[in-house]
């Protein structure tokens, strides 16, 4: 199993495009079951570096009927990768261990995680000067962690949890 590593990439028009292709798909296999499917991450936000991984975040309206989703996403490339202490979202990626090239995240619709999620994501995107400090936070961290992601997923928090509260008061 290789170890993943934090490699930031430039900004890639791409990865609209890799979002919308796997959308598609998602939709194909477990339609019925979505309320709603949005492109969030870093890989959302123009001009953005990013660690080159397409997050999806999909909505549904039963957290605990998850199980139903796992044979069918797995028919599209989508590992199921169980997360015990993580309760409020299911876990699934696509591509190689420590090199995967996208991220399926599956939350109950309107909880705190979607919420939070799409605030912190459009607030980015309304304030380039935001995503800029948010850029050289993880230029910094990804060359400090580089061979340590959890720990510069970690690191990133503070900043993370700053602006959703900004964002609360402001949408």
């Amino acid at each position: 199993m290789t170890k993943p590593i934090v490699n930031l990439n430039e900004y890639n028009s791409e990865w609209e495009n890799q979002f919308e292709y796997e959308r598609k798909k998602i939709i194909k296999a477990i339609g019925d079951k979505i309320a709603g499917i949005e492109h969030i991450g870093s890989t959302s936000i123009k001009g953005l570096k990013a660690k080159p991984i397409i997050d999806i975040m999909v909505g549904v309206e039963d957290l605990s009927n998850t199980s139903t989703l796992v044979s069918p996403l797995s028919e599209i490339e989508f590992e199921y990768v169980p997360k015990p202490e993580i309760t409020d979202r299911r876990f699934f990626r696509k591509g190689l261990w420590g090199r995967g090239t996208c991220h399926l995240h599956i939350c109950e619709i309107h909880s705190t995680e979607w919420v939070e999620k799409l605030l912190f994501r459009n607030y980015l995107r309304n304030y380039p000067e935001v995503a800029e400090e948010y850029a050289l936070l993880k230029d910094e961290l990804a060359t400090k962690y580089k061979y340590d992601r959890p720990t510069y997923t970690q690191q990133k928090e503070p900043f993370i949890i700053d602006v959703i509260e900004k964002a609360k008061g402001e949408f």
